[in-house]
């Protein structure tokens, strides 16, 4: 039995990385492990785990956007009680114990690792996000709505104004980065680094990580419909996300406009109102739930996720092609160019609405036969793109395993 500390922003999950932290302490605890879960917000006042034995741990945090200006600035910069709950969980440490790390930017801090240096090598940090390497956690130039390929706080990052709100917040932003460095230095002999996509770890490198420390399990994913979506009957093109500039959705409107195709849109976010005023032909579904989804997917033809950062995974990619539906996928996106090459989705270039909308009529056009077969292929699950939920877990125990192993051997070897 091993005992797994789970270390996580929050405790209520209303984001992908909190998800997959409880997801991970439910299984763990099912397979017989012992497992804490560390939080850096408040006690919730509500069962977090109702089914589970997991003992919980809270520092006592905010997420910065819920803090006021004053105290994002200090406490979201380095928190004294996220690094004294870590530092209370690592005093009683045992040799079987492995600490591993999901979200920690919005309450917890870089503060966090400090303690944690005291058993870097059986600590692991999951990288569902760039926030470990990048000031502003995308390697996106906001302002220019591009991906960036700076070196993360190179003079040429520094004096770049790439923030999502202004030159202020980036420096802060990069401040905090260079904290990071120092509570989690690159040379200390750390578990590893989580990528889920194997091709994060081209940009963990530009940062200054080890090749050795980079380990990728992908994320678990399901269908979003028990049976395949019959994509070669159907006409209507779906996007399924938070409406925000960077995920593309003005870009694929006006693209669906021009190349005159249907569109449904589900989601919400700060772009919502304007965009149902600018586009009154386009459905906007607003927030759904999973079951829902599933249901209304019934009539796709295809998936649009146009991001326009090389964002690590898109779960909603998955499931959707699980679910039997190609995607169409912006080149940025780090499961575009893999989807094109294994005949399940095609890739477009968001901000060239030309380009776009030619990608979205070539599928509109398909014939029948040629859609069926790459609707049948996503549904296969055999491009590889995610995992199973146990395949998941079995990844990050074979992990554990090794980290526990090999120190068992330096113990030995030093007697």
């Amino acid at each position: 039995m091993i005992r797994i500390v789970i270390i996580n922003d929050a405790s209520v999950a209303r984001g992908g990385a909190t998800s997959l932290a409880k997801k991970q302490a439910q299984m763990l605890v099912e397979r017989g492990h012992e497992v804490i879960y560390a939080a850096g917000d408040s006690d919730p006042g509500e069962a977090i785990f109702p089914n589970h034995t997991i003992a919980l741990r809270h520092a006592g945090g905010a997420a910065l956007l819920k803090m006021n200006k004053l105290a994002a600035a200090t406490r979201g910069f380095y928190s004294g009680a996220a690094r004294d709950m870590v530092a209370a969980l690592v005093a009683t440490d045992t040799p079987e114990t492995i600490y591993h790390v999901h979200s920690f930017a919005k309450a917890l801090t870089p503060s966090i690792f400090s303690p944690l240096r005291r058993v870097a090598p059986r600590v692991f940090v999951h990288a569902h996000d760039f926030f470990l390497a990048c000031p502003n956690g995308g390697f996106m130039d906001y302002n220019h709505m591009l991906p960036c390929e700076r070196v993360p706080l190179s003079l040429d990052c520094l004096s770049t104004q790439c923030d999502k709100r202004n030159y202020a917040q980036k420096l802060w932003r990069s401040a905090r980065q260079a904290t990071l460095r120092q509570t989690l230095p690159r040379t200390a002999p750390w578990g590893g680094i989580i990528l889920i996509h194997p091709a994060m770890r081209a940009y963990f490198e530009r940062s200054g990580y080890p090749p050795h420390l980079l380990h990728t399990v992908r994320n678990p994913a399901q269908a979003l419909s028990a049976r395949r979506v019959p994509a070669e009957k159907n006409t209507q093109f779906f996007f399924i996300g938070r409406l925000e500039p960077e995920k593309g959705i003005e870009e694929l409107l006006r693209a669906a406009a021009a190349a005159q195709l249907p569109l449904s849109v589900i989601g919400t976010g700060p772009l919502l109102e304007p965009l149902k005023a600018a586009y009154p032909k386009v459905t906007f579904h607003g927030w759904m739930d999973r079951e829902a989804i599933g249901r209304v997917i019934g009539d796709a033809r295809a998936l649009v996720m146009p991001t326009r950062y090389p964002e690590p995974f898109g779960l909603v990619a998955a499931e959707a092609s699980l679910s039997g539906l190609p995607v169409i996928l912006s080149r940025q996106a780090l499961l575009g160019p893999e989807m094109d090459a294994k005949g399940i989705g095609i890739t477009c270039t968001p901000h060239d609405i030309g380009n776009f909308a030619a990608a979205l009529k070539r599928v509109a056009e398909m014939p029948e036969p040629d859609i069926a077969a790459m609707s049948h292929a996503a549904a296969s699950g055999q491009a590889g793109l995610c995992t199973s939920p146990e395949d998941w877990i079995d990844g990050q125990l074979a992990l554990f395993e090794q980290a526990l192993d090999g120190q068992n051997l330096d113990r030995r070897q030093a007697i």
